[in-house]
């Protein structure tokens, strides 16, 4: 678990085993002291490339290796510190006002970044001796996170159909040190994001999912490799193949999902509206039907 929003921390994360592959799970101001305003993933990286190099005044971050593996290499103005990220279930934390740098891309890595904030090009600090010397004049006192008022959602106004399962194209940036692709919250993902998980090391054949939620919104992602989603409404059905990185499925509450056809190597990434709970889910179709006669 995080010590405090200031300590650097490699962060364990649930682990949840099964035979149909693994999922891991981040959640806001719980395995990440922080509520979580976008989410980016770094992919196609040459191999002798760094990333980042920067620090920010503002922004805390948490850092995946979704496949792959990389090392994370932080400053804190006084001593640097190297966390080589190499399996699903591991994340460093990262706090405001620590200069970062990622490096030793292995081949097909993916980063996950979670952060803090939306983009905001003031908040970088781009050159180290700027870094050092904003860090002197730091003041120590620590901001208190708020967790915001959670919005109800009112299941009474509309009900979602399959139709309402919209594909989102999510900003894709090319770079020569390997391309980025941003998710930010109320922008091009329709919902606070709550919760952030992923399934991976998937064996051929498995299906995922097979459930519907009352009142979560999801949003997944193909980060690597592809798989199909099925889509229920309990009148209409559609299915939708997931293969690209900067692709987004959004689905509404309400409509039965499974994830079927996986590709070697998949990993499917999913941000959620709100934290697990087990009450949310309709496992059984029978209920599920008569769940969308209310």
């Amino acid at each position: 678990m995080l010590k405090n929003e200031n300590t650097i921390n490699l962060v364990s994360l649930p682990k949840i085993l099964d035979r149909r592959g693994n999922l891991s799970i981040i959640e806001q101001l719980n395995n990440v002291p922080f509520k979580i305003e976008r989410a980016f993933w770094i992919y196609d990286v040459p191999g002798d490339s760094v990333r980042g190099g920067h620090a920010f005044r503002e922004t805390q971050e948490f850092i995946v290796a979704l496949s792959g593996s990389f090392d994370v290499v932080l400053h804190d103005g006084k001593e640097e510190k190297v966390y080589h990220l190499n399996r699903s279930y591991y994340g460093v934390y990262v706090p405001k006002m620590v200069w970062r740098e990622m490096r030793n891309f292995s081949t097909n890595s993916i980063a996950l970044v979670v952060a803090s904030t939306p983009y905001n090009e003031e908040d970088y600090i781009m050159e180290f001796d700027d870094f050092v010397m904003e860090k002197r004049f730091q003041s120590s006192q620590c901001k208190v996170v708020a967790l915001e008022q959670r919005l109800m959602l009112d299941w009474t106004i509309q009900k979602p159909t399959v139709y309402d399962c919209s594909i989102i194209e999510l900003p894709k940036f090319t770079y020569d040190e390997g391309n980025l692709t941003v998710a930010s919250r109320n922008m091009n993902v329709p919902f606070d994001i709550r919760r952030v998980f992923y399934l991976y090391d998937i064996p051929s054949g498995e299906a995922r999912g097979a459930h519907a939620h009352k009142t979560c919104h999801q949003f997944l992602i193909a980060a690597s490799g592809a798989f199909e989603v099925m889509l229920d409404d309990g009148v209409n059905k559609r299915t939708v193949m997931l293969n690209r990185p900067f692709n987004g499925l959004h689905i509404p509450p309400g409509i039965w999902a499974a994830e079927q056809g996986f590709s070697s190597g998949s990993v499917c990434l999913v941000l959620a509206s709100d934290y697990y709970c087990a009450e949310d889910y309709i496992r059984d179709y029978c209920d599920f039907q008569a769940f969308r006669k209310l």
